[in-house]
This record gives structure tokens, sequence and C-alpha cells, in this order.
């Protein structure tokens, strides 16, 4: 007869073994396909931000640069001021997708600064002093990298999210989120026209 604690052993081992295979089986049958579809947007949109911030943190010095050959520009300038600080003060939860709400106010917010953004680069083409000072050629280089990062960033936001809420509809992934996940719900995406959504044409030459 065995002893008991072979049995015991035996036992542990199998149970185990069972663990292991029924974790593989689940996990290729997409169980944790939601959770993990989930953090990639929220990464996603935490790159949206970074992007948005670094635009926000070069408009000081693009201002100042800008008023030191043009300062009688006075309403122009004053309008980026006022959109940067509407952008800045909406305040988001860190290291979490955002709600619809949210969303609608980051599009407008970074919307006017956009704008904004775009009457002062043509307000430029009229002081060829200013095209041609060092520090703002420094900057139209550091600004042309940062639109292009937004619009990348928001790119694969839109496809993170587009992955995430069409694991949540469809099977197995819909079963999964009654068993599982059932306060999971689908996250919003960019949803203004495409000509709204296109980021400024940033040119000085």
């Amino acid at each position: 007869m065995a002893h008991p604690s072979f049995v015991a052993s035996a036992r542990n081992a199998t149970f185990l073994v069972s663990l292991l295979v029924l974790s593989t089986l689940l996990s290729g049958c997409g169980i944790n396909n939601i959770p993990t579809f989930e953090e990639n947007a929220k990464a996603k949109w935490s790159q949206v931000l970074n992007q948005y911030q670094r635009r926000s943190d070069l408009i000081p010095n693009l201002v100042k640069t800008v008023k030191g050959f043009a300062a009688h520009e006075k309403d122009v300038l004053t309008s980026v001021v006022n959109a940067r600080a509407k952008a800045t003060s909406l305040n988001l939860p860190a290291g979490a997708a955002p709600t619809a709400e949210q969303l609608q106010k980051l599009q407008a917010v970074q919307g006017q600064l956009s704008g904004a953004l775009s009457k002062l680069l043509l307000v430029v083409e009229r002081y060829p002093d200013l095209k041609s000072n060092q520090n703002f050629l420094q900057l139209q280089t550091a600004l042309e990298g940062t639109e292009n990062r937004i619009g990348v960033a928001r790119r694969d936001y839109i496809e993170a999210v587009r992955a995430y809420n069409t694991e949540l509809k469809t099977i197995p992934g819909r079963w999964w989120k009654q068993a599982m996940y059932p306060t999971n719900e689908p996250l919003p995406t960019f949803t203004i026209a495409k000509e709204k959504t296109k980021v400024p044409e940033v040119k000085f030459n």
C-alpha cells in the first residue's frame, strides 16, 4: 500500500498539472484578452496626453519668440496663451482611459488651441526676420515633430480602442465579459470630423 505522503504528493502534482492545463486552455480561449486590450488602450491614451503636453510646453517659448518680432500682434498672441491655459487646466485622471465626456472636452480645448496656433503661424509669414531666427527655427522643428507625434498617438489610440471594443462585442469576448468582466464597457474614441482632427500644417518657408 502506498505511503500517505506519496499519495498526497501525487495528488498535489496532479492538481498542479491540471491547473496548468486549465490555465493554458483558458488563455487560448481569450480569457485575458479584455484586460489586455483595455490596458493597451490606456497606455495609448497616455501617449496622446503626453504629446499634447509636449506641444503645450513648446508654446510659451514660441509666443515669447514671436512677440520679440511682432509685439503688436497682441490679439493673436493672447488667443494662443488663453487657448493653452484652457487646454492645460483640463484635469484628466492619470492611468485611466477617458470617459466620453472627458474626451469631448479634450477635443474641444485642443481644437481651440490648434486653431489659435494656425492663426499665429499665418502671422509669422509676414515677418521674414522672425522666420530666419535661429531660436524660431528650432521651435519650428520641435513643433513639426510634436504635431506628427500627436497624429500618430491619436491614431494608435483609435486602433487600440477599436480592438478592445470589438472584443467586448464579439464571441468569445462577449461571453468572457458576461462571465468575468461584467463592469467593462466600451471606450470612447475620437469622433470629430476628419478635417477637424487634421493636425495644423507647420510651414515657415
